[in-house]
């Protein structure tokens, strides 16, 4: 029998007693995200018996499937099945070889000691899904098509800097840099290499968009939009695995339909969003399944759109995060699992900024700074300043209980304060599509991984050359500008010692904190589940998405 749900009550019914945040176990999780060890490791193909069918749930749609063109975290779930990178991080952080034959270090020649040359090997024996021969053709495309400017790439940063690639043989290249970028090898970690034979003519509109082709363990079968997309086993891959014959990613919008289904053994593994808080008691208690906490590095925050007249002035968005109760969304909503953070960088880095100063809820406060900076009530109560309405809309998925319940919270809080939010939620499809990639909208409820791996380069995010709505090569879609911030982040990325990188992504986030762009709620810890006899399931901080090795998950 389901026990009532406590976000079926009233919010302000909710429970607000404060819980004690649910530890990841914090030197564990520390040592994943150090600087990564370069491990001596290779992706070594394994026997393994290729049976069952497996069915995972994501709340939210992959649509994505050029992994080199802007996406969300839940096309990467497709992405980490069909593509290889050149090697990529485990869980501890090491990087371990995929495509490439080794990971290249200073001390085996693959970069120079001033991080400006760099040599690559490749293993002979990887074939494309469609039979042809994977080579280092393929990898110099993909570096160039990354900043090709008629092809909508999701990165520039790192790529921009190649002067010169030379493919010496199939299996062998190398390029140099026009100047020394700290985060290039997480970013190789997290670019997948695409087909050169498949894109070279017109890749924003090639049927590979459609049907990707990859060299990954699973290979593209079939795909139902707004249902499901079916994956089988690529018998010719070069790595471990598959252990499995197929695998069924199914799309669920509705949270509660999505826990329901795996309580009730329709889907086998509970992905993004996972379970959420209200059902972590019960769902520990279910049979035959597995419930595990998993660390993230993503954070949940409302961000603002800052082309937009409202969010122009510092003293908007200082009075908006005043005017946020977020101890009481955390107790009330997410259970105390989550926990609050000042920054867009995780608490286990260790380039966090654990200097930042506390939020203060203070909503008094709020009236009297927006009193001082001339936002002052018309007659509906609402304030406005030079013809400019403090009236916005506020957007995230549809089906997400939780976070519509915590827009409802905000909309009421942010009212007293004479702030007009309108709520307007969209399908997952629909919301993480143009409507975020092009910043048309004017806030938003959102969850972000800003790192590459462990790096603290947040570049794609926070530079004002990676706007995507204004030809920028990135993710910056809160369209955020600030040269001081482009300045000390060109800084970082070009200063190859952590131990001087660290006051420099300081002060990166101190300035971030004061402009305010997003405001910073909590970090994530997810709620995964899967069937009992599943083996291989492991989280893993340094990706976006737990379904990162599915290659290695079979039945027991």
């Amino acid at each position: 029998m389901t026990t009532p749900k406590d976000t079926d009550r009233p919010l302000g019914k909710l429970p607000l007693d404060r819980r004690r945040f649910l530890h990841l176990g914090a030197a564990g999780v520390a040592s994943l995200i150090l600087p990564w060890s370069l491990a001596e490791q290779t992706l070594a193909a394994e026997t393994v018996t290729t049976s069952g069918r497996l069915s995972i749930g994501f709340s939210q749609e992959p649509t994505v499937f050029n992994p080199l063109m802007p996406h969300i975290e839940v096309d990467d779930g497709i992405h980490w099945n069909l593509f290889d990178p050149l090697f990529f991080a485990d869980p501890q952080g090491n990087l371990v070889p995929a495509l490439a034959a080794e990971v290249p270090t200073v001390e085996n020649g693959g970069i120079s000691a001033d991080g400006l040359s760099w040599h690559i090997k490749l293993r002979d024996d990887v074939r494309w899904h469609d039979g042809q021969p994977f080579t280092a053709e393929d990898v110099a495309f993909t570096f160039r098509l990354t900043v090709d400017p008629d092809f909508r790439s999701a990165r520039h940063a790192g790529f921009d800097l190649i002067d010169e690639i030379e493919v010496i043989s199939p299996t062998e290249l190398r390029w140099t840099m026009s100047e020394s970028y700290a985060p290039f090898l997480s970013i190789l970690a997290t670019t997948f290499i695409v087909p050169s034979h498949l894109l070279a003519s017109q890749p924003n509109e090639a049927p590979f968009n459609n049907a990707p082709v990859g060299t990954g363990a699973f290979k593209w079968k079939d795909r139902v939009a707004g249902d499901h997309i079916l994956l089988e086993a690529n018998e010719a891959y070069f790595g471990t695995g598959p252990g499995l014959e197929e695998v069924v990613f199914r799309y669920i919008p509705d949270i509660t339909v999505l826990y329901t289904q795996f309580r009730t053994g329709d889907i086998d593994v509970i992905g993004m969003q996972g379970i959420m808080p209200d059902h972590y008691e019960e769902a520990k208690g279910l049979n035959d399944k597995a419930v595990v906490l998993v660390p993230s590095a993503s954070v949940e925050s409302i961000a603002f759109n800052m082309e937009r007249p409202q969010f122009q002035d510092p003293a908007v968005r200082q009075a908006l995060y005043l005017a946020l109760d977020k101890a009481t969304i955390l107790d009330a909503l997410y259970y105390g699992l989550p926990e609050e953070t000042e920054s867009y960088m995780p608490h286990q880095s260790p380039y966090y900024n654990h200097e930042l100063p506390p939020h203060q809820f203070d909503l008094e406060a709020a009236k009297q700074l927006l009193d001082d900076a001339g936002w002052l009530p018309g007659s509906d109560g609402v304030r406005e300043k030079a013809g400019v309405r403090l009236s916005f809309t506020n957007s995230t998925t549809a089906g997400n209980q939780v976070r519509e319940q915590m827009q409802q919270f905000v909309q009421q809080t942010w009212l007293a304060l004479g702030v007009d939010m309108q709520i307007s939620n969209r399908p997952p499809a629909v919301m993480w599509g143009d409507y975020w990639m092009q910043s048309q909208f004017d806030s938003v409820v959102v969850g972000l991984n800003f790192l590459t791996g462990s790096d603290p380069d947040v570049s794609n995010y926070f530079r004002s050359d990676a706007i995507p709505a204004q030809n920028g090569g990135g993710q910056n879609t809160f369209q955020y500008q600030n040269s001081e911030i482009d300045r000390l982040l060109g800084e970082g990325a070009s200063e190859p010692d952590p131990a001087k990188r660290q006051p420099i992504y300081h002060q990166i986030q101190a300035k971030i904190r004061a402009d305010l762009p997003l405001l910073p709620l909590f970090q994530y810890a997810y709620i995964r589940g899967y069937k009992d006899g599943l083996q291989g399931f492991e989280g893993n901080i340094n990706t976006r998405i737990s379904t990162w090795n599915v290659n290695q998950w079979r039945w027991s």
